[in-house]
């Protein structure tokens, strides 16, 4: 919701996007444990997640701004007075452990300065920006209770629930263990995957929306096509057509005995009261439909797990005039 989903998302969407994070963060600790074998360590530390990291500048800028920040965090908690949280934040101390052991390893491996050069690296992050953007586009229209949900959304993160992160990766069952600043940045990068499907996928909602005078409105993608197949529209109908699935009747109160005497007559022998039952019949109706129709618009409003797979299949699609031949 927080991230430009829509107020009620959809479970099937949820554990779509919770099944992805977690297949990307075991591969994530995977690869980690073979580093950390290589340099001979005991535990998966932040130096073998930045090792990792060290191709994409942009996300390896993030988690270092992050980093700072959590630093920053800690200086707070702690208690440490203003003028101490002023200093150059690039001084080696106890409280920037995280910044400077990042510091220290990348100044390691850097041979040509470009990743030293983040550290004093100030431009705009395009991706946090469009978030913040969208997020302030999100709020105009809310009301006071909607907008204090939607603030406490924002608060939610994978750091606050350490011990059910660990068992959620299973980290017990490894030979070589994440220590603390690894779970750390294995949350942030939780959230981060998180928000980047929920970026792709709104994208891949825009550009199958349907626009008013685009003349190519028509010519949707045929990869696209293929996730609406008949199977999962056969599946969504008889599991919204099943007995289990049907609300329970509301219940009517008993009728008198003449009141009874009358309801086994045919509804034409009853004149006006034959209308009347035909008439609450169709109100009825109506309301079913627009109860329906409610639910629907509110569905098609969310993220549907049909874009998250043709997310998913744009981001691994390989772009250029040789592609289909790779």
């Amino acid at each position: 919701f927080s991230l430009g989903d829509a107020r009620r998302p959809l479970h099937e969407s949820a554990i779509l996007v919770e099944d992805i994070v977690h297949t990307q963060l075991i591969n994530l600790l995977q690869q980690a444990a073979e580093v950390s074998q290589l340099r001979g360590a005991r535990v998966i530390s932040a130096e073998d997640l930045l090792f990792l990291m060290r191709k994409d500048k942009k996300k390896l800028r993030r988690l270092l701004k992050y980093m700072f920040f959590r630093d920053y965090k800690s200086k707070i908690v702690k208690g440490i007075e203003e003028d101490d949280l002023i200093e150059d934040k690039f001084n080696s101390n106890n409280t920037n452990k995280r910044q400077k052991l990042a510091q220290d390893f990348l100044n390691s491996i850097d041979q040509t300065g470009e990743l030293l050069a983040m550290f004093e690296d100030d431009e705009i992050d395009d991706v946090k920006q469009e978030r913040m953007e969208r997020a302030e586009r999100q709020t105009r229209m809310m009301d006071s209770v909607q907008y204090a949900e939607f603030c406490e959304s924002r608060q939610l993160s994978f750091s606050k629930k350490a011990s059910k992160f660990r068992d959620w990766l299973d980290c017990s069952s490894m030979e070589i263990k994440p220590n603390a600043v690894a779970m750390e940045i294995l949350a942030y990068l939780a959230y981060e995957t998180v928000a980047q499907l929920v970026d792709m996928a709104l994208l891949v909602k825009q550009d199958m929306a349907p626009k008013a005078g685009d003349p190519f409105s028509h010519a949707i993608s045929a990869t696209f096509i293929q996730y609406h197949n008949s199977t999962e529209a056969t599946s969504v109908k008889s599991s919204l057509d099943s007995p289990e699935n049907t609300p329970p009747p509301t219940p009517t109160p008993p009728a008198p005995a003449g009141q009874q005497h009358l309801g086994k007559t045919p509804s034409g022998a009853l004149g006006n009261g034959g209308i009347g039952q035909d008439s609450t019949k169709s109100k009825q109706r109506k309301r079913k439909k627009s109860t329906a129709a409610c639910g629907i618009e509110a569905q098609s409003d969310a993220i549907q797990p049909s874009h998250i797979r043709e997310a998913i299949r744009r981001y691994g699609h390989k772009i250029g005039p040789l592609s289909p031949f790779t």
